[in-house]
């Protein structure tokens, strides 16, 4: 076999030579691109376990935040059966004391006429029961002898009382 030329053996090399440059140049780009995935993955691996950690405490905060409302909310029945209690129990009192009010309503409403009643009885009180004398004489123009509920026959039985004012109250 005969040697190739000079010139076959350059272009050899320079080919040899621009594929080894290539070749470094794609290790390099090879290694860059490894070191930037690892370091991706270190920080998605970083990342992936902070939202971890926040879900996590995320949780146990709506777990804390349900277990509160679960105290309130039994706080709050338990005072809504309480007051319900007490309204029932103020509804009997009330039903209770309600022909008491409606007595008391009408005795206010009486009241007045019966001071004047009163008054009239304190007034004959003090007037003082008729002189015996002028009960068979009126003076004149003045009220006659004491009436009597009378047929005629109870006039026989009994005279006729003189009328005689006083209170029992």
């Amino acid at each position: 076999m005969s040697a190739p030329p000079a010139l076959q053996i350059r272009e050899a090399n320079a080919h040899l030579a621009a594929v080894h440059r290539r070749a470094a140049e794609l290790e390099a780009r090879l290694d860059a691109a490894e070191r930037t995935v690892h370091a991706q993955a270190e920080r998605l691996a970083l990342h992936d376990q902070q939202l971890r950690a926040a879900l996590d405490e995320l949780g146990r905060a709506k777990d804390r935040e349900i277990a509160t409302l679960q105290e309130q909310l039994m706080t709050s029945e338990a005072t809504v059966h309480s007051l319900q209690a007490a309204v029932h129990q103020r509804d009997k009192l009330i039903r209770q004391l309600q022909p008491r009010a409606e007595l008391l309503q009408d005795i206010c409403r009486r009241r007045p006429p019966l001071a004047g009643l009163l008054a009239a009885l304190a007034e004959a009180e003090r007037l003082g029961p008729v002189p015996a004398s002028d009960l068979g004489h009126p003076p004149p123009g003045g009220p006659g002898p004491p009436l009597a509920n009378s047929t005629g026959e109870e006039a026989d039985r009994d005279p006729p009382q003189p009328a005689v004012f006083g209170t029992t109250v």
